[in-house]
C-alpha cells in the first residue's frame, strides 16, 4: 500500500501539501533454479537490445491503464538470467506492479503470459536488493562464486544508464551492489575453488576422450566465454585449437594468443567433421549447428565421438543433436549439476557473505526510509518560508509606519508562532479518541527545542 502522509495548512493562504507515494523496487526474473533453458533462451535479451529494451519497459509502466509509472528501469540478461530491476512509484501496490512487469517480458518475447508466469520470481523492496546483492556476489550463480557475473552487471547498467534508465534510486542500489561484492570477495572464500563453466568443460571431456592431446578442438565466437575456454583448453595442449567467427580478423587475434588459427563461421559445414571437441558461444538468436550438419559430419567421422558444449543462451546447438549415438552434447544447465560439486566445503564462506549481505540491505534500506521523507520536509521548508514572508512584509509595512520597533518585534513573533501553531492545533481539536491521544503524545516531541 502507498504511503500517505497529510496534514492540516498552518493558514488558509499557505497550506501544507504532503503526499508521499511509496517507492518501489522490483527484481523479475528467471534463472537458471526457475526455469529450463529452453524458456530461458526465448526470453534472453541480445546484449546489443538491452538499450531499447530498458526504453521499452519504461514506456510499457507509462502507457498502462492502471496509471502506474516506472522513473526507473535495467535489464540484466545472460545465459543464467534474464532480470528486470525496477524503481517505480506504485498507486495499484507491489502485486499490481510485479504482474505489470511480468506481462511485459512476455509481451516484449512473444510469449503466452500463462507460460512465463509459473516460472518467474518477484522479489519486492529489501528482497529485490538482497538479491541485487547476492547475484553480484556470485551466491546466486549455477557456479557459486563465480566472478563472471559482476561484469556481466557493470556491463547491464552501464547499458540502462545510457538508455536514460537510471534514476536516483536504481544508481544508487546498483553502487551499493557493485560495493558488496568486493566487499564479498575481499572478506570471504566464497570464490575460492570454484569450478567454472570452462574448466567443467575440460573435465567433462576427458570423461569422453582419454586425453585432449590428441583432439582438435574448434571453439565457436570470439567472446569473453569463449576466450576463458580456450585457455583453459589451451593448457591441456590439445592437436589443435581452430577459432570460427563470423568476423575472421576477430578471430584471428583471439586464435593468435594459443597458437591457433581461425576460420569463417561460414567454413563451419565443410569443416566440422574435423573436430573432436566443440565448444560454442555466441549471441546468435539462432542456432548456428543444425542436426543435419552434424549427422554430416559424424557420417564423415566415421561415427568416431564427437563431444560438444554449449553455452549460449539462446542456444547455438540444435538440441536433436543431444539425440545422435555418436555426440555427447552438454548445455549450460547439464554442466551447471557438474559444477556444484565441492559446493557444501563452502558453506561457512557462504554464511559469511550472506551475513555481510544483510547488513548491507538494513543499511540501502533505511537510506530508501529516509529518501522517502524528504519530499514532507521540502513542503515543511515551503510552507514555513512562506509563513516567514507573509509575517516579514507585514513587519516592515509597520516599521514603515514609523511603528515602534520593539512592538513590531513582538507582533512579528507572535505572528510567527501562531501560524505554526495553528495546523498542530486543529489537528488536534478535530481529532478524537485514539487519533487524538497519538497526537497528544506526538506534538510536543514534534515542537520539542533544546535549551
Amino acid at each position: 500500500m502507498p504511503l500517505c502522509h497529510s496534514a492540516t495548512g498552518y493558514n488558509t493562504q499557505s497550506p501544507l501539501r504532503i503526499f508521499v507515494p511509496q517507492m518501489q523496487l522490483l527484481a523479475v526474473g528467471l534463472n537458471h533454479t526457475t526455469a529450463p533453458v529452453s524458456l530461458r533462451e526465448k526470453v534472453a535479451f541480445p546484449a546489443d537490445q538491452l538499450g531499447q529494451a530498458v526504453a521499452s519497459a519504461r514506456a510499457w509502466y507509462g502507457r498502462s491503464d492502471s496509471k502506474t509509472y516506472s522513473d526507473e528501469a535495467a535489464i540484466l540478461s545472460t545465459c543464467n538470467r534474464t532480470e528486470l530491476y525496477a524503481a517505480s512509484h506504485q498507486p495499484g501496490g507491489v502485486n499490481e506492479a510485479i504482474d505489470l512487469t511480468a506481462h511485459f517480458l512476455a509481451n516484449y518475447h512473444k510469449l503466452p503470459y500463462a507460460e512465463l508466469r509459473p516460472y518467474l520470481y518477484a522479489l519486492p523492496q529489501d528482497n529485490a536488493v538482497r538479491h541485487a546483492f547476492r547475484v553480484a556476489s556470485g551466491l546466486d550463480s549455477m557456479v557459486l562464486g563465480e566472478p563472471q557475473i559482476l561484469g556481466q552487471m557493470k556491463a547491464a547498467v552501464r547499458q540502462a544508464e545510457a538508455a536514460g534508465g537510471l534514476g536516483t534510486y536504481l544508481h544508487q542500489m546498483f553502487q551499493r551492489t557493485f560495493a558488496v561484492a568486493k566487499e564479498v570477495r575481499s572478506n570471504t572464500e566464497i570464490g575460492a575453488h570454484s569450478v567454472s563453466m570452462a574448466a567443467a568443460s575440460v573435465r567433462l571431456s576427458q570423461r569422453i576422450f582419454d586425453t585432449i592431446e590428441e583432439q582438435n578442438v574448434l571453439f565457436i565466437g570470439a567472446g569473453e566465454m569463449i576466450e576463458l575456454c580456450a585457455t583453459h583448453f589451451a593448457a591441456q595442449n590439445p592437436k589443435s585449437l581452430t577459432i570460427a567467427n563470423r568476423t575472421l580478423e576477430r578471430g584471428e587475434v583471439l586464435a593468435h594468443r594459443f597458437n591457433g588459427r581461425a576460420i569463417r563461421l561460414a567454413d563451419l559445414p565443410d569443416q566440422l567433421a574435423s573436430y573432436d571437441i566443440v565448444i560454442s558461444s555466441t549471441a546468435s538468436s539462432l542456432p548456428i549447428i543444425g542436426l543435419g550438419m552434424v549427422e554430416r559430419a559424424i557420417k564423415t567421422r566415421r561415427h568416431k565421438p564427437m563431444f560438444m558444449v554449449d553455452l549460449a543462451v539462446p542456444r547455438d546447438i540444435e538440441a536433436e543433436i543431444g539425440r545422435l549415438d555418436d555426440v555427447f552434447l552438454y548445455t549450460v544447465d547439464d554442466l551447471g549439476s557438474f559444477v556444484q560439486s565441492g559446493v557444501e566445503n563452502r558453506q561457512a564462506a557462504v554464511a559469511q557473505a550472506e551475513a555481510i549481505i544483510e547488513t548491507r540491505v538494513q543499511s540501502f534500506m533505511h537510506w530508501i526510509d529516509a529518501r522517502a521523507v524528504v519530499p514532507v520536509i521540502q513542503d515543511l521548508h515551503e510552507s514555513s518560508e512562506s509563513m516567514r514572508m507573509i509575517e516579514l512584509e507585514r513587519a516592515r509595512k509597520l516599521l514603515a509606519k514609523g511603528e515602534d520597533i520593539d512592538a513590531v518585534l513582538e507582533a512579528l513573533s507572535k505572528g510567527l508562532t501562531a501560524k505554526f501553531l495553528h495546523g498542530p492545533q486543529q489537528a488536534l481539536n478535530n481529532a478524537q479518541g485514539d487519533e487524538r491521544a497519538r497526537l497528544a503524545a506526538l506534538l510536543p516531541q514534534l515542537f520539542r527545542t533544546k535549551r
